[in-house]
Protein backbone atom coordinates (compact mmCIF):
# COMPACT_ATOMS: atom_id res chain seq x y z
CA UNK A 1 0.00 0.00 0.00
CA UNK A 2 1.32 3.68 -0.91
CA UNK A 3 -0.58 6.40 1.28
CA UNK A 4 -0.71 10.38 1.28
CA UNK A 5 2.23 9.88 -1.35
CA UNK A 6 2.94 13.19 -2.53
CA UNK A 7 5.64 14.51 -4.58
CA UNK A 8 6.85 18.19 -6.01
CA UNK A 9 10.18 18.84 -8.26
CA UNK A 10 10.64 22.75 -7.62
CA UNK A 11 7.03 23.88 -8.88
CA UNK A 12 5.81 21.18 -10.36
CA UNK A 13 3.41 18.52 -7.92
CA UNK A 14 4.49 15.19 -9.61
CA UNK A 15 1.84 13.10 -7.49
CA UNK A 16 -0.51 14.89 -5.04
CA UNK A 17 -1.86 12.56 -2.52
CA UNK A 18 -1.83 9.28 -4.22
CA UNK A 19 -3.33 5.92 -3.22
CA UNK A 20 -2.32 3.07 -4.75
CA UNK A 21 -2.98 -1.06 -3.51
CA UNK A 22 -1.21 -4.03 -5.00
CA UNK A 23 -2.65 -7.74 -4.11
CA UNK A 24 -0.41 -10.37 -3.80
CA UNK A 25 -0.62 -12.39 -6.93
CA UNK A 26 -2.15 -9.96 -9.38
CA UNK A 27 -1.09 -8.05 -12.03
CA UNK A 28 -2.44 -4.02 -10.83
CA UNK A 29 -2.59 -1.53 -14.40
CA UNK A 30 -1.50 1.70 -13.84
CA UNK A 31 -2.79 4.18 -16.60
CA UNK A 32 -2.27 7.97 -17.43
CA UNK A 33 -1.00 9.79 -20.28
CA UNK A 34 2.53 11.35 -20.31
CA UNK A 35 3.04 13.39 -17.46
CA UNK A 36 0.17 11.63 -15.20
CA UNK A 37 3.02 10.75 -12.64
CA UNK A 38 2.96 6.84 -12.83
CA UNK A 39 6.55 6.35 -13.56
CA UNK A 40 7.25 9.40 -10.21
CA UNK A 41 5.00 7.05 -7.96
CA UNK A 42 7.29 3.86 -9.04
CA UNK A 43 10.03 5.45 -8.63
CA UNK A 44 9.23 6.21 -5.36
CA UNK A 45 8.01 2.80 -4.34
CA UNK A 46 11.72 1.66 -5.28
CA UNK A 47 13.72 4.19 -4.01
CA UNK A 48 15.10 6.00 -6.74
CA UNK A 49 12.93 9.22 -5.22
CA UNK A 50 11.98 10.03 -1.86
CA UNK A 51 8.49 10.71 -1.69
CA UNK A 52 7.84 14.53 0.11
CA UNK A 53 5.01 13.00 2.13
CA UNK A 54 3.18 9.47 2.62
CA UNK A 55 3.65 6.26 3.65
CA UNK A 56 4.23 2.89 2.04
CA UNK A 57 3.65 -0.63 3.57
CA UNK A 58 4.52 -4.01 2.56
CA UNK A 59 2.78 -7.07 3.91
CA UNK A 60 1.14 -4.98 6.28
CA UNK A 61 4.34 -3.62 7.74
CA UNK A 62 5.57 0.27 7.42
CA UNK A 63 8.55 0.62 5.65
CA UNK A 64 11.26 3.33 4.42
CA UNK A 65 12.67 3.03 1.44
CA UNK A 66 15.02 5.57 0.28
CA UNK A 67 16.89 3.58 -2.58
CA UNK A 68 16.98 0.84 -4.50
CA UNK A 69 18.73 -1.80 -2.40
CA UNK A 70 16.16 -1.13 0.63
CA UNK A 71 13.70 -1.38 -2.13
CA UNK A 72 15.23 -4.84 -3.20
CA UNK A 73 15.02 -5.84 0.74
CA UNK A 74 11.72 -5.54 1.15
CA UNK A 75 10.98 -7.40 -2.10
CA UNK A 76 10.29 -4.90 -4.69
CA UNK A 77 12.38 -5.12 -7.95
CA UNK A 78 11.51 -2.85 -10.82
CA UNK A 79 12.56 -3.16 -14.70
CA UNK A 80 12.50 0.41 -16.07
CA UNK A 81 12.14 1.30 -19.83
CA UNK A 82 15.88 1.89 -19.99
CA UNK A 83 18.00 -1.29 -19.15
CA UNK A 84 20.58 -1.05 -16.66
CA UNK A 85 22.41 -3.85 -17.81
CA UNK A 86 26.77 -3.94 -18.46
CA UNK A 87 26.88 -4.77 -21.80
CA UNK A 88 30.44 -6.35 -21.54
CA UNK A 89 29.54 -8.37 -18.84
CA UNK A 90 27.91 -11.83 -18.90
CA UNK A 91 24.02 -12.34 -18.66
CA UNK A 92 25.09 -14.50 -14.95
CA UNK A 93 27.84 -11.65 -14.27
CA UNK A 94 25.22 -9.22 -14.68
CA UNK A 95 22.49 -10.85 -12.75
CA UNK A 96 24.65 -11.81 -9.74
CA UNK A 97 26.19 -7.97 -9.88
CA UNK A 98 25.95 -6.50 -6.43
CA UNK A 99 24.42 -9.30 -4.85
CA UNK A 100 27.50 -11.82 -3.85
CA UNK A 101 27.47 -11.12 -0.25
CA UNK A 102 31.06 -10.14 -0.53
CA UNK A 103 31.83 -14.08 -1.70
CA UNK A 104 33.66 -14.21 -4.73
CA UNK A 105 32.86 -17.03 -7.14
CA UNK A 106 34.03 -18.58 -10.13
CA UNK A 107 32.12 -18.09 -13.06
CA UNK A 108 31.13 -21.51 -13.58
CA UNK A 109 29.31 -20.96 -10.06
CA UNK A 110 27.23 -17.86 -10.60
CA UNK A 111 26.49 -19.90 -14.00
CA UNK A 112 25.09 -22.64 -12.62
CA UNK A 113 23.17 -20.53 -9.92
CA UNK A 114 21.80 -18.06 -13.13
CA UNK A 115 20.62 -21.68 -15.04
CA UNK A 116 19.17 -22.86 -12.12
CA UNK A 117 17.36 -19.34 -11.25
CA UNK A 118 16.23 -19.66 -15.03
CA UNK A 119 14.94 -23.27 -15.07
CA UNK A 120 13.45 -22.19 -11.86
CA UNK A 121 11.32 -18.83 -12.69
CA UNK A 122 10.42 -20.26 -16.09
CA UNK A 123 12.75 -17.47 -17.91
CA UNK A 124 15.02 -18.32 -20.73
CA UNK A 125 18.14 -17.17 -20.66
CA UNK A 126 22.30 -17.87 -21.70
CA UNK A 127 23.93 -17.76 -18.59
CA UNK A 128 27.54 -17.31 -20.19
CA UNK A 129 26.44 -15.06 -23.28
CA UNK A 130 27.80 -10.95 -23.15
CA UNK A 131 24.96 -9.18 -23.04
CA UNK A 132 25.90 -6.86 -25.60
CA UNK A 133 24.91 -9.58 -28.36
CA UNK A 134 21.28 -10.02 -27.13
CA UNK A 135 18.16 -8.52 -28.60
CA UNK A 136 16.19 -5.97 -26.35
CA UNK A 137 13.73 -8.54 -25.71
CA UNK A 138 16.58 -10.80 -24.20
CA UNK A 139 17.88 -8.16 -22.01
CA UNK A 140 13.89 -7.40 -20.38
CA UNK A 141 14.11 -11.49 -19.59
CA UNK A 142 17.87 -10.46 -18.04
CA UNK A 143 16.31 -7.58 -15.81
CA UNK A 144 13.53 -9.31 -15.39
CA UNK A 145 15.48 -12.74 -13.91
CA UNK A 146 17.73 -10.40 -11.76
CA UNK A 147 14.84 -8.87 -9.81
CA UNK A 148 13.82 -12.40 -9.35
CA UNK A 149 17.29 -13.83 -8.42
CA UNK A 150 17.57 -10.96 -5.53
CA UNK A 151 13.58 -12.61 -3.87
CA UNK A 152 11.65 -10.21 -5.75
CA UNK A 153 7.86 -10.49 -4.58
CA UNK A 154 6.66 -7.56 -6.37
CA UNK A 155 7.95 -6.42 -9.65
CA UNK A 156 7.24 -2.84 -10.87
CA UNK A 157 7.40 -3.11 -15.01
CA UNK A 158 7.49 0.44 -16.50
CA UNK A 159 5.77 0.36 -19.83
CA UNK A 160 7.96 -3.12 -20.66
CA UNK A 161 6.63 -3.57 -24.44
CA UNK A 162 7.54 0.25 -25.85
CA UNK A 163 11.12 -1.75 -26.76
CA UNK A 164 9.67 -4.97 -27.96
CA UNK A 165 8.63 -6.34 -31.09
CA UNK A 166 4.97 -8.52 -31.39
CA UNK A 167 6.44 -11.72 -31.01
CA UNK A 168 8.80 -10.89 -27.69
CA UNK A 169 5.45 -9.10 -26.21
CA UNK A 170 3.53 -12.85 -26.32
CA UNK A 171 7.04 -14.23 -24.72
CA UNK A 172 6.65 -11.44 -21.93
CA UNK A 173 3.28 -12.32 -21.31
CA UNK A 174 3.46 -15.65 -20.94
CA UNK A 175 5.81 -15.43 -18.34
CA UNK A 176 4.11 -12.86 -16.36
CA UNK A 177 0.93 -14.90 -16.50
CA UNK A 178 3.40 -17.99 -15.43
CA UNK A 179 5.19 -15.68 -12.48
CA UNK A 180 1.86 -14.48 -11.17
CA UNK A 181 0.01 -17.95 -10.55
CA UNK A 182 3.37 -18.64 -8.41
CA UNK A 183 2.36 -15.96 -6.39
CA UNK A 184 4.49 -13.00 -7.97
CA UNK A 185 2.79 -9.44 -7.80
CA UNK A 186 3.13 -6.98 -11.12
CA UNK A 187 2.36 -3.35 -10.89
CA UNK A 188 2.21 -2.92 -15.16
CA UNK A 189 2.70 0.70 -16.57
CA UNK A 190 1.16 1.21 -20.01
CA UNK A 191 -0.26 3.61 -22.67
CA UNK A 192 -1.71 0.55 -24.38
CA UNK A 193 -5.19 0.02 -23.08
CA UNK A 194 -5.63 -3.65 -25.51
CA UNK A 195 -2.47 -4.96 -23.78
CA UNK A 196 -3.71 -3.83 -19.98
CA UNK A 197 -6.67 -5.95 -21.10
CA UNK A 198 -4.53 -9.03 -22.37
CA UNK A 199 -2.38 -9.45 -19.19
CA UNK A 200 -3.96 -7.33 -16.33
CA UNK A 201 -6.46 -7.77 -13.46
Amino acid sequence: KMENVSKRFGAVQANKDVHFSLEQGEVHALLGENGAGKTTLMRILYGLYTADEGEIHVEGKKVHITSPKEAIQAGIGMVTQHFTLVPTLTVAENIVLGYTDGILLSQKDIEEKVAAASKKYGIHVEPGVLVKTLSVGERQRVEILKALYRNARILIMDEPTAVLVPQEVDILFESLVRLVKSGLSVIFISHKLVEVMDVCD
